[in-house]
């Protein structure tokens, strides 16, 4: 599929598998569902009203048999509830696997999600020194990708993250880390020239442009074209291209991605916790983290603001480059390259 065509599907939203670019005999990982339980379970802090008869049965199990998210609640997420156990996350908890049951997931990917999403020890340490970001350096909610400029999923994801920031005004900061992909040919130098127009200032402006210009194409030549448009030095920036001070920031951002065992790009992590798009919507279910978070945290709820979808026009696209997803696409990952299979000696 062409990038122009990706473009015009996300723009009509419409809904792909949250899956990823794999490689080839990767394997999915669900797994049937289990036997339906024989009683409902009613909880007040999970509105299960939109739910079939069959539907709230099996959310009943789920709540029934998954342990509290609080390690110190060794409970179900039910009595959690029911006994208004010391751990704020549970109601929330209840009402997250509400949302999963609606989604039709089988078991394996419902108990996987929510573990992804609450489980204490999913939370990762995330250096974000000298990482460029947006947002208030102490915001509640820190989310940080990494991205390969020539990836046409991260570019279809940049603008939806870039809004969360206006959606959730103050609570916030949106911190981006360079992962180029060896199967995409200019990402390496794409990836430099980010961290050059940093040094300069500028890092957004041709973090914005890189990705305007993926239909074009992001060789050298259309790079240092990008710089000038945007008022770099092109001496000082051709410079830092080149050096070696730059190449090791983008080798650090990989090294650190690689310890998260990134498997494919776009890779979002939100307070230390993977937003995986294997199993979550990059908008709506993204907007539910967020406000969560803060919630836990501060104890206000909160709602995003409403905004107009990413506008398609950019000062450095050119003519026929592809829209930004509409507020309810989803998007699919670019793999990374499978390992070589073993030599045999």
């Amino acid at each position: 599929m062409s990038l122009r065509v990706f473009g015009l599907v996300l723009a009509l939203g419409v809904e792909a598998a949250v899956t990823t670019c794999r490689s080839p005999g990767e394997a999915d990982r669900s797994t049937p569902a289990s036997a339906e339980p024989a009683a409902t379970v009613e909880l007040a802090a999970a509105d299960t009203s939109s739910l079939t008869a069959r539907e709230h049965r099996e959310w009943s199990t789920y709540v029934s048999e998954l342990l509290a998210p609080c390690p110190d609640q060794p409970v179900s997420i039910a009595q959690c509830v029911r006994e208004a156990r010391p751990c704020k996350a549970c109601g929330p908890a209840a009402a997250f696997l509400v949302r999963q049951v609606q989604k039709g997931q089988p078991r394996s990917k419902v108990e996987a999600a929510y573990r992804i999403r609450f489980a204490a020890d999913k939370v990762r340490a995330i250096d974000l020194s000298g990482s460029p970001s947006k947002g208030p350096d102490h915001a509640v909610v820190t989310l940080v990708e990494w991205a390969d400029f020539e990836c046409p999923f991260c570019g279809a994801a940049s603008p939806v993250l870039d809004q969360k920031v206006e959606a959730f005004p103050g609570k916030v900061r949106l911190v981006f880390k360079n992962y180029p992909l060896s199967s995409h040919p200019h990402a390496e130098t794409a990836a430099r020239a980010a961290v050059a127009a940093k040094r300069q200032g500028k890092f957004w402006e041709m973090h914005h442009a890189l990705f305007a210009a993926q239909e074009t194409g992001l060789e050298k030549s259309r790079i240092l074209k990008l710089a000038r448009s945007i008022g770099l030095d092109l001496q000082k920036f051709q410079a830092d291209l080149e050096s070696e001070a730059v190449a090791d920031d983008v080798a650090r951002d990989r090294r650190a991605a690689d310890a998260l065992e990134l498997s494919g790009t776009p890779l979002i992590y939100v307070n230390g916790r993977h937003f995986d798009l294997d199993y979550f919507g990059i908008s709506e279910d993204l907007d539910d983290w967020i406000s969560l978070e803060v919630e836990l945290k501060t104890g206000q709820k909160v709602k995003p603001i409403a905004l107009e979808p990413p506008a398609t026009a950019s000062a450095f696209a050119s003519a026929g480059s592809p829209p930004p997803p509409a507020s309810g696409a989803k998007v699919s990952p670019d793999r990374k390259p499978a390992p070589p299979a073993p030599s045999g000696r």
